[in-house]
């Protein structure tokens, strides 16, 4: 389990750095992909935001849940917001999303905390 979402992040950025280079096309594919899925429309961002979330815990993907419990924050999501959002992953899990909503709720209690004290 991990338990700090903030340096999980930061490495996963610094790990990313080769593949940008060594992938620049794959990579800027994927980071348009992004923009382009998370673009405000007939959802807004937070909505996408929260639907990122249960997907990335369904997927039992720590970074997953670092980035966007992060982007949660800086979006204004309530806990809960960020609850009712993982009740959904959770039911579409089963037990194994159940506990990466536990990682999810600390890492946005970690990011929440963050916001309110610059990071070190």
């Amino acid at each position: 389990m991990t338990s700090n979402y903030r340096e999980l992040t930061h490495e996963i950025m610094g790990n990313l750095a080769p593949l940008h280079k060594g992938l620049p096309q794959v990579m800027k594919g994927f980071g348009d992909m992004g923009k382009a899925a998370m673009a405000d429309g007939a959802l807004d961002a937070k909505t996408k935001e929260l639907i990122a979330l249960a997907v990335g815990v369904a997927a039992r993907c720590d970074g997953c849940i670092g980035f966007h419990t992060k982007a949660l924050v800086k979006l204004g999501a309530s806990t809960a917001e960020v609850n009712e959002a993982l009740g959904v992953a959770i039911y579409m899990g089963g037990g194994p999303s159940a506990m990466y909503a536990a990682n999810a709720v600390a890492a946005f209690n970690e990011f929440s905390t963050a916001a309110e004290k610059p990071a070190p």
